[in-house]
């Protein structure tokens, strides 16, 4: 073929295609991702466009890539970075954290991504097997803007009942956190 043939075209004017186990490992640490860009802009609308421009860059340097490496530190790279030029678009805020504090908190979540992906499983595992009035209880009390005073309100009890029906259903979910995540070791 010659050079103005237009698979040869193609080939220069095509970006690279991810194959299928990039696509998976794209897919499968999106919600990682989501919460190590979290811990470092508090903001989840502020944390989502961040994702979607490291998405963005991942999806164009896919080549880059090295199959058989760990993709959540590769992605991770790109996260720091694009943090990075977001907070220094947003310096005007009155508390910033320094680069350093924010790359060491980057680095222990990336560290610790697994162990923390196993604590959420559980958690969400756990909750489901509360008696169905404790995980109401917990749920509205975790909702978006709710407080335990309203909560009180809501469920019509003193706020002080309230609050120590939640420590308890608290203390009852770490200690079946703690035995899930004791069982999977063994």
């Amino acid at each position: 073929m010659g050079a103005g043939s237009p698979d040869h075209e193609a080939d220069v004017t095509q970006p690279a295609q991810p194959d299928a186990e990039f696509v998976q490992l794209f897919t499968k640490h999106q919600r990682r991702l989501f919460l190590l860009i979290l811990t470092q802009i508090h903001d989840p609308i502020e944390a989502e466009e961040v994702l979607q421009n490291v998405n963005v860059i991942i999806w164009k340097k896919c080549n880059q890539f090295q199959a058989g490496t760990n993709f959540l530190a590769w992605a991770g790279a790109i996260v720091t970075f694009e943090v990075l030029k977001y907070r220094s678009r947003r310096t005007r805020e009155r508390l910033v954290f320094s680069d350093e504090f924010l790359a060491t908190v980057a680095a222990e979540t990336l560290e610790r991504s697994d162990e923390l992906e196993l604590r959420r499983v559980a958690l969400k595992d756990c909750i489901q097997k509360l008696r169905r009035q404790d995980r109401e209880l917990i749920e509205q009390r975790y909702s978006p803007g709710e407080t335990g005073k309203n909560l009180a309100e809501v469920v019509g009890r003193p706020a002080n009942s309230v609050y120590q029906s939640l420590g308890r259903i608290r203390r009852n979910l770490m200690e079946c956190i703690q035995r899930q995540l004791t069982a999977e070791v063994r």
